[in-house]
This record gives structure tokens, C-alpha cells and sequence, in this order.
């Protein structure tokens, strides 16, 4: 972030807060399923679960938070590359970044590091699809009026609905919304071919998964509306409104773009897996209303303590994100504990999993103690 700002804590706590739901404490209370059996538990377990195709969870809301919060620290840290004539250091950075997180999104999810080419997936993971959302939001914060910006997102919004709702290929499409024959569906299968996640190729021909269902080319028009209305939530918070008028600010704008995604979801269904523009207004309206409450809570009243360890996930979000999802550390868990599984039984995998989460967790706070953060 800009140093002439102070730091928003808020946003490193909030960070902190989404990657620690999603490398520890999910997969903890899942494991704990079968320990506690009872069907209270599997109903709460709802909230940690994707809803199978439409309506929304709130486990469907840490993969838009994560891109949301990357557009909130877009004005702190390109606004003072917006008066500068010569941008080709901000773009050098910019594609860097871009090259990175596409790579590390090979590495977790497009199979990369199976080194086996008929099994590499080209465009699959929530690094790539910030990837694109920032790209796109990054220069059109460098070099448009906010007025501008705005207009674009709805622009997208607009236009993804209209090629699902009219455009219609193959049978594909023309207002189909379902799993199977959705026109986002249709244009990854033919942009991606078997460089889709989940496609294989068998006698020269290339077979797509039946579970895969996420998409991503069409998506992208609304990946970086997900980005911008972070980087909308990042201009009140660096603006000169005073700090009350800010989080009445996001909590408003929150509430009423959460009122009109469901009213829009009548026509055009909330599905997070193709990510319809119906399921971003929603999602961005709760990072809206999520980052309003953490910026009250934290940076308006002045709450900082006991959260310490939030910030510990949230300072290096992207090294938390990358170890839970390429480093395998169970086998450290297993090694260390394997006579306790006699006695714990159903425990056991748990036990293993809480392992894996102290470890990486020791070695974020080894990073934030010695101010080492790693940034993309």
C-alpha cells in the first residue's frame, strides 16, 4: 500500500479472516462430521459447504471475497502512478504480478507440477481468476474517472447476460441456465478444449468431465467486476470522507446491491460455478457489507486486539493460499502421530489435518514476526 497512507488494518484482518477459513478451519470441521453424527451438525455444516448449482451459501462467498479485497488495495497502491506520464514501470509490475498469479494457479489447481502435458489445465483457479479481474481493473483505474469505471462493470454485467440469455449455439444457451447446456459451458469446451480442467483426450478425442462445471472464459467479464466493485470499496475507504461517513458509505451500497442481485437472480439465477451477474451483485454486496462492519469494528472504534493471528494469514495471504494448496504436510501429521489413531478412530483425520493447519500457520507467523511479507 501507499506509504503515505496509514495502513488499513481492517483489510488485512478481513484477508486474514477469508484464507483462514479456507486452508484451516473448513476443512477441520468437516473431518469432524462423523465424530460428532448428529444432524444439527450437518446443517450447520451448510455454511461451509458450495451449494450444488443455484442460491448461495456463505462458503460461496470466499472465493469473490478474495478478489474483492484485491481490487480494495488497488487505490492505495496505484494512485500515485495515475498523474505519471511514463507508466511502464506500474505495467511491468502489473504483468509481473498477472505471469505469477497465473502460475501459481497452474501450480495449484491446472497441474503443473505433474509435469505430465496431457494432464496440464490451462485456466482453473480463483490466482488466475484475480489474475484477469486485476489486469482489467488495474488499468482502468489508472486511466478512466471512477464515473467511467462504474459504468463499465454494469457495462459487463450487461453483456455477459446478454449472451447467456440470447445467444445460442449447439443447443447451448439462449436463456438454458442449466449445468449442462449453460452458453458459458459451450464456450469454454471450445476456447479450453482439453486444456479445460477435468478433460481428457481418448482416441484423439477430447472427453470433458460431467462433474467440472465451473467456467471461466465468459466468467471473466465478470471476474473483474468482482475486482472493481473492490476497488470502488477501496476509493471510500481512501478518500477524504471522514471515517463514520465511510462505513455508512460500504454498508449501504452493500445492502442495496445484496437487495438487487436477488431481484435480479428472478430472471437470471444466482450460480456461483458460472458466475452469473446476478451471483456478483450478491457477492459484492456481501464483501460490501463485510468490509464495512471489519472497517468499523477495527479502524473506526478502534478494536485492534487479539487479532493478531488474523493478520498472520493476512499479510501473506498468497503464501498461506499456495502451502495449503501445494505442500502436502498430513505426511508430517502422520509421521508424528500415527500410534494415536488406535485411540481416536474418526478422530484421527482430524488430528492430522490440525497438524497440517499449526504448520503452516507456525511458519506464516515465522514471515510476519520477521516482517517478511511476500507479496506478488
Amino acid at each position: 500500500m501507499d506509504t503515505n497512507y496509514k495502513r488499513l488494518e481492517s483489510l488485512d484482518v478481513l484477508r486474514g479472516f477469508d484464507l483462514f477459513c479456507l486452508v484451516a478451519l473448513s476443512g477441520i470441521l468437516h473431518l469432524l462430521r462423523p465424530v460428532v453424527a448428529t444432524s444439527w451438525y450437518d446443517s450447520f455444516l451448510w455454511n461451509f459447504s458450495h451449494v450444488a448449482w443455484e442460491g448461495f451459501s456463505p462458503w460461496d462467498l470466499v472465493m469473490p471475497l478474495f478478489m474483492f479485497m484485491a481490487g480494495v488495495s488497488m487505490p492505495f497502491s496505484l494512485s500515485r502512478y495515475k498523474e505519471d506520464p511514463d507508466k511502464w514501470a506500474v505495467y511491468r509490475r502489473m504483468l509481473k504480478r498477472v505471469l505469477l498469479l497465473w502460475i501459481f494457479g497452474m501450480m495449484c489447481q491446472g497441474n503443473l507440477l505433474g509435469l505430465d502435458p496431457n494432464r496440464i489445465y490451462l485456466y482453473s483457479n480463483t490466482l488466475q481468476s484475480i489474475a484477469t479481474g486485476y489486469l482489467v481493473s488495474a488499468l482502468l483505474f489508472l486511466h478512466v474517472r471512477p464515473s467511467v469505471q462504474v459504468l463499465t462493470a454494469f457495462g459487463l454485467l450487461i453483456t455477459y447476460w446478454l449472451v447467456m440469455q440470447f445467444v445460442s449455439v449447439d443447443g447451448y444457451g439462449a436463456g438454458d441456465y442449466t449445468k449442462e447446456a449453460n452458453m458459458a459451458e459451450w464456450i469454454d469446451r471450445a476456447v479450453l478444449g482439453r486444456f479445460r480442467d477435468g478433460a481428457i483426450v481418448e482416441n484423439g478425442q477430447v472427453v470433458f468431465s460431467d462433474i467440472y462445471r465451473y467456467t471461466w472464459i465468459l466468467s471473466s467479464l465478470n471476474f473483474v467486476v468482482t475486482v472493481l466493485t473492490g476497488a470502488f470499496a477501496g476509493q471510500i475507504l481512501k478518500s477524504g470522507l471522514d471515517q463514520k461517513r465511510k462505513w455508512q458509505w460500504l454498508l449501504g451500497i452493500g445492502a442495496v446491491m445484496v437487495a438487487l442481485g436477488w431481484l435480479w437472480g428472478l430472471q437470471l439465477p444466482v450460480i456461483k460455478k458460472i458466475w452469473t451477474s446476478s451471483m456478483v451483485l450478491v457477492s459484492s454486496g456481501y464483501c460490501f457489507l463485510l468490509m464495512g462492519l471489519f472497517y468499523y469494528w477495527i479502524d473506526y472504534k478502534g478494536h485492534r486486539k487479539h487479532l493478531t493471528w488474523l493478520k498472520v494469514y493476512g499479510m501473506n495471504s498468497i503464501v498461506a493460499y499456495m502451502l495449503a494448496n501445494v505442500v502436502d504436510f498430513s505426511s508430517i501429521g502422520r509421521s508424528l502421530f500415527r500410534g494415536m489413531e488406535q485411540y481416536l478412530g474418526e478422530g484421527y483425520p482430524c488430528l492430522i489435518k490440525l497438524s497440517s493447519v499449526l504448520i503452516i500457520y507456525g511458519i506464516l507467523w515465522l514471515l510476519y514476526k520477521h516482517k517478511i511479507f511476500l507479496k506478488v
